[in-house]
């Protein structure tokens, strides 16, 4: 099939990744697409979607959640895009391309965006069954898939930067997971030997096992061609089920060199600083593909949006190069930060090194400072806060010392620089290359008064993400400086911060979030019925105030029940199929054998799955809504109680077994975690509270990851606090030392409700030490030395929340009212939820997701929906 005649310019665009996109908006932005007929050509079977985040499926993105391609956008701007058809051939002397259907198109302009493919070593055994790469969506159903049945153990090949996100992948699917790397550090290309230790220190304690300095010789595969194992140079083998090819990538030029393009020797579409391919002036290549005028093939993103907004520039006769681009980067790789810009490895004539490393906590910082004290460039493993700002400094000599710059929090010479230290002419998003300048303008001239204004305005902020922070930053402190006041109230319903609402509640005793509204909330807002952000907000003020503030305890009581979340509006764990998780109090992890027996029997009477978690107690998954009271009952008459799993609460206290049973304990770390965990249970906050007691200073209990954990020592207690594991890992900061039993409690009581009282809406302790004014110092000074004197109401304040404490799971089974809530249906109570349904796997049960799938209800016109909410 041929195109319709050229009746106006036709510009072909080959590939549809992120930077064909980006060149597609590039051309929208110049007008060209109202000039010119757009015809895309994208071999995948779906439009462009962030590559960058595609480990983020693995965490429940959908591919529609991925995409960047706004259907509006391509039709609005007249733009043709045919998916799964790529480009087969080029013919130059007619302008022709044709694509794997048969479709023809004459192009006046051609631009090749084909990205890269990935390389896999020529190893015997590549092509086994379970050998996968990783590259693309399909890849990951692909892994996904074969996951579900034929794999427990998985292996990347390659420690760069996919390899990890390979990894992440794997390890997010429950594979015990290989890391395989030739070099003798991961990420060589990034970080240097130090960064390399401290990055390989904190994935090994995630639990995956890391090979560097070894390359794969053969992959093995069994009597029915699936993979078994892999031989690694050093001599070794390395039994496996799958193996994923994360070694790098190569430029796709091959259409390029089939239609007698010049390619670079090591590959790559050879372009001018116009992008235009040097044999051909019509014919254009952007991204991986291109083998830049600087005798580069850039591999990250921020570089081909560059690519392309100068190829649309060109195309528009507009003056634009593309001479290089700064290789800076910002990436969380299996939950670690890693990040490195400029000259991170020094290769600058007599640079010096500023280095700080903390190997407890797996953060590596290193800055390279030139003989005249500019910042040439840095590593920052663990801790990669400061990134924007720092790599925004390079090339110019910081206002303070480098020392500083590398310092922890809390540190007595640390200091924090903010944006406003900035120069306008700083880079602070890299992806689209905006200055520190472009976005004040955009407040100042363009009157944006939000980061999603600022965003869409200079596209700040809307690739890789890394600069958002700093992006809000510097759009508050410009809306202030020019005298707007800046709303910081915590919701269209409330024009008070969360912390200034509990001083009103604790002041005023309010009790009630209707009363609050209408006395305190913003005018449009009073009388109503409030939002999703304030409600459960202010539910856990009033919890955690009320035996002081006249409220009833019980989240489930009265007004209480409406503002909970979904967790809290049935006491238990919501899961993926609709039916909930249930785990059962076991104070510092300590059970005897009968309640242990118990625990197994109400699972095996309920068909429960079981799992071991891993503050030290017991899931149970799989309950049906109406099975909860039951199962409840059932473990309250063996003297359990709820674990709060699924609230905004203190979780767990984790210990080791101490000086009772181990040879190096010095104190007795059980005793204190029962203690606290009984004082603390119940205890709602902002966010969930973790804790932690270790015996000694071995750490067994991982209390300095914890948002207060207790380190046991000669002398008595060291008490910690702000740390935090999860997604952004932070080593907690030493409080106080050598504390006896009561003066540790007495702090902590502090140190929680201090927290409680001043923290942002869903803030971890560890963002709000390091957010809140003063950071470590400050709380110390309040906390430790009463600077604010309030030490004693802060102390009342969890006497009283202790000595109220009622278990939420008694509660409700004693009170046959409260029982009629847990039902499926309200209209149908005896009827179960048919889409709940499981099937079996290794001897319990998993959720049936082709049920839910098949039981869904379809989605109903419009005017149908409306009704339904009303009802």
């Amino acid at each position: 099939m041929t195109s319709n005649p050229r009746v106006v310019p036709t510009i072909v665009l080959v590939g549809h990744g992120m930077v064909g996109q980006r060149f597609l908006e590039a051309l929208a932005e110049r007008g060209l697409t109202a000039t010119h007929r757009v015809v895309v050509l994208c071999e995948e079977p779906r439009p462009a979607y962030d590559r960058v985040q595609l480990t983020s499926y693995f965490s429940g993105r959908t591919p529609e959640e991925l995409s960047l391609t706004d259907a509006e956008f391509i039709t609005d701007h007249g733009i043709e895009l045919r998916v799964g058809d790529p480009a087969e051939t080029i013919d130059r002397a007619t302008r022709t391309v044709v694509a794997r259907s048969g479709f023809s198109v004459e192009y006046d302009t051609l631009v090749l965006a084909t990205g890269s493919y990935p390389f896999v070593p020529p190893v015997p055994g590549k092509d086994a069954e379970g050998c996968f790469v990783y590259r693309t969506i399909d890849d990951l159903l692909a892994i996904e898939e074969y996951v579900k049945s034929r794999a427990t153990t998985g292996a990347v090949v390659g420690g760069g930067l996919l390899g990890l996100e390979a990894a992440g992948a794997l390890k997010g699917l429950e594979l015990a997971t290989h890391i395989v790397e030739f070099a003798p550090r991961l990420m060589p290309v990034q970080v240097d030997e130090g960064g390399g230790a401290a990055l390989l220190r904190t994935i090994e304690e995630m639990g995956l096992t890391v090979h560097t300095g070894t390359g794969t010789q053969e992959i093995l595969a069994g009597p029915d061609g699936a993979v078994t194992g892999m031989k690694l140079s050093d001599g070794s083998e390395l039994a496996t089920d799958m193996v994923v090819f994360s070694a790098g990538v190569r430029p796709r030029d091959q259409l390029a060199r089939e239609s007698g393009l010049s390619v670079g020797e090591r590959g790559g579409i050879a372009v001018d600083e116009q992008c235009r391919t040097v044999t051909d002036p019509q014919v254009f290549a952007i991204g991986e593909c291109a083998l830049a005028a600087d005798g580069r093939v850039y591999g990250l993103v921020a570089p081909g949006y560059e690519q392309a907004e100068t190829a649309a520039a060109t195309i528009a006769q507009d003056e634009s190069a593309f001479t290089g681009a700064d290789l800076s980067t910002k990436l969380k790789l299996l939950g670690v930060d890693v990040a490195s810009f400029g000259d991170a490895h020094g290769a600058t004539a007599d640079c010096l090194d500023v280095v700080y490393s903390d190997a407890r906590a797996g953060t590596y910082k290193k800055l390279v400072i030139g003989r005249g004290g500019e910042l040439l460039g840095g590593i920052l493993v663990g801790d990669a806060d400061a990134y924007g700002t720092l790599r925004a400094f390079t090339g110019s000599v910081p206002p303070v010392s480098p020392e500083q710059l590398v310092l922890p929090a809390g540190s007595g010479g640390a200091v924090q620089l903010g944006p406003s230290a900035l120069p306008d002419a700083a880079v602070i998003c890299s992806c689209h290359n905006v200055t520190k300048g472009a976005i004040r303008s955009a407040v100042t001239d363009h009157s944006c008064t939000s980061v999603p204004e600022v965003k869409k305005c200079t596209k700040a902020g809307t690739g890789c993400g890394s600069c958002v922070k700093v992006l809000g930053q510097l759009v508050t402190s410009e809306l202030e400086a020019n005298g707007v006041e800046v709303d910081k109230g915590l919701c269209g319903c409330f024009a008070q911060t969360r912390e200034e609402l509990y001083e009103i509640a604790l002041a005023l005793r309010i009790n009630s979030y209707q009363d609050l509204l209408d006395r305190y909330g913003r005018e449009g807002a009073r009388g109503g019925d409030g939002c999703e952000t304030c409600k459960p907000t202010v539910a856990s003020i009033i919890a955690s105030l009320a035996p002081t503030i006249g409220a009833s305890g019980y989240v489930l009581d009265g007004e209480q029940a409406a503002l909970q979340d979904s967790n809290d509006h049935f006491l238990a764990n919501l899961q993926k199929n609709g039916s909930y998780s249930i785990v059962p109090r076991i104070p510092g992890g300590e059970i005897t054998p009968e309640k242990l027996i118990m625990i197994g029997e109400v699972a095996r009477d309920f068909g429960l799955y079981t799992k071991i978690t891993g503050g030290q107690r017991i899931d149970l998954f799989g309950a049906r809504v109406e099975q909860l009271p039951l199962i409840w009952a059932r473990l309250v008459d063996a003297g359990f109680e709820s674990g709060h799993a699924y609230g905004k609460a203190l979780r767990t206290v984790k210990s080791c077994v101490g000086q009772t049973w181990c040879r190096y304990g010095v104190q007795d770390s059980v005793r204190m975690a029962i203690d606290l965990e009984l004082r603390y249970r119940g205890l709602r906050s902002p966010h969930k509270l973790k804790s932690a007691v270790s015996g000694c200073a071995r750490e067994c209990a991982e209390a300095q990851s914890k948002d207060f954990g207790i380190i046991a020592t000669a002398n008595g207690w060291n008490l910690y606090v702000g740390g935090n594991g999860g997604a952004t890992p932070r080593h907690a900061d030493l409080l106080a030392k050598d504390l006896s039993d009561a003066e540790l409690v007495r702090l902590i009581d502090r140190f929680l409700m201090f927290y409680i009282r001043t923290a942002d809406r869903l803030e971890r302790t560890s963002v709000w030490l390091e957010r809140i004014p003063g950071g470590l110092d400050h709380v110390r000074d309040v906390v430790v030395r009463d600077s604010l004197g309030i030490c004693a109401e802060l102390e009342s304040l969890m006497a009283a929340h202790v000595a109220g404490y009622r278990d939420e799971w008694a509660e409700t089974i004693n009170d046959p009212e409260k029982l009629d809530r847990f039902v499926s249906f309200v209209n149908a109570p005896d009827t179960p939820d048919p889409v709940v349904g499981f099937v079996a796997e290794r001897d319990q049960i998993k959720p049936d997701l082709p049920l839910l799938t098949i039981g869904m209800r379809p989605q109903q016109p419009a005017d149908v929906l409306e009704g339904s909410a009303q009802r």
